[in-house]
């Protein structure tokens, strides 16, 4: 792979996996129509390692607290007098059932559910899915608000974003609105959650790689460009959903939808 075509993949990996858009749908494609060679499970790893960089990056002081809040509730035996804490505890209650769904179905999500037709409906129907509930929430409570029931379904729906064109973000956004979560609370939690998932992924998949690979150029060109364009989607769709609903989103992702199934049956 050239140059040009990791920092644009970077590019597209760090924009749509914090956007609620999908990024394993872009990632797949992006390639397909411009009959790209696919970059393979390093590159993709390298596109993992810079997305998890940008979310450590932003929520640094954050991440900070959250863990040494988290360790001194663990020998008190009880979050009650550390907030922060407890978001770390919710956090690890979101990852399971991803982890779980992640083993069950690698399979099915890798194979026949990538076709590009599969992809269209996943981004229709979970952008409508998004739509409705964002509307419809009542957006009463904040993080500082959740309980281990909120955290698990939040974790639920973010285990559905193993099927290409869900979006992991649009998922856990959707399923924080439907908690009655407001706009910036469900963004900022479903980030939150992604760094264990991303982790794991990219702790998973770093198995298959070698020195060379490491050191080649094209695959720290992924880290840095899917870092830095992650960072700027975190901060400017945390600003844009102060004010702004999810909807401009929602109609990209039905335009994108019926474009593909256009280009499908040209075929």
């Amino acid at each position: 792979m050239d140059l040009i075509q990791s920092l644009i993949l970077g590019f597209i990996q760090g924009v749509t996996e914090f956007f609620p858009i999908s990024s394993t749908a872009h990632l797949f494609l992006l390639p397909w129509i411009l009959s790209w060679h696919d970059p393979g499970l390093p590159f993709n790893v390298a596109l993992h390692i810079g997305t998890l960089f940008a979310l450590i990056y932003y929520f640094w002081n954050e991440w900070k607290k959250i863990v040494k809040e988290f360790i001194q509730g663990i020998f008190r035996g009880g979050f009650g007098d550390f907030p922060n804490g407890r978001i770390g505890f919710f956090i690890i209650i979101a990852t399971i059932p991803g982890g779980i769904i992640g083993i069950l179905f690698e399979k099915e999500a890798s194979g026949i559910l990538r076709n590009p037709l599969a992809i269209a409906c996943s981004l229709f129907f979970f952008g409508l899915v998004l739509y409705f509930s964002d509307r419809y929430s009542s957006k009463e409570k904040g993080i500082s608000n959740m309980s281990i029931w909120d955290s698990l379904a939040i974790g639920i729906f973010q285990a559905i974003a193993i099927f290409p064109g869900v979006s992991r973000s649009g998922i856990a956004i959707t399923g924080g609105l439907l908690r009655s979560f407001n706009r910036v609370d469900a963004a900022k939690f479903s980030f939150l959650i992604a760094a264990p998932i991303i982790a794991g992924a990219a702790i998973f998949e770093s198995r298959h790689l070698d020195r060379e690979i490491i050191i080649s150029l094209s695959f720290l060109a992924g880290i840095l460009s899917s870092a830095f364009f992650g960072f700027l989607a975190i901060k400017y769709l945390l600003k844009y959903v102060q004010r702004g609903s999810y909807t401009i989103f929602v109609i990209y992702r039905i335009v994108l939808a019926i474009f593909i199934v256009f280009l499908y049956l040209r075929q």
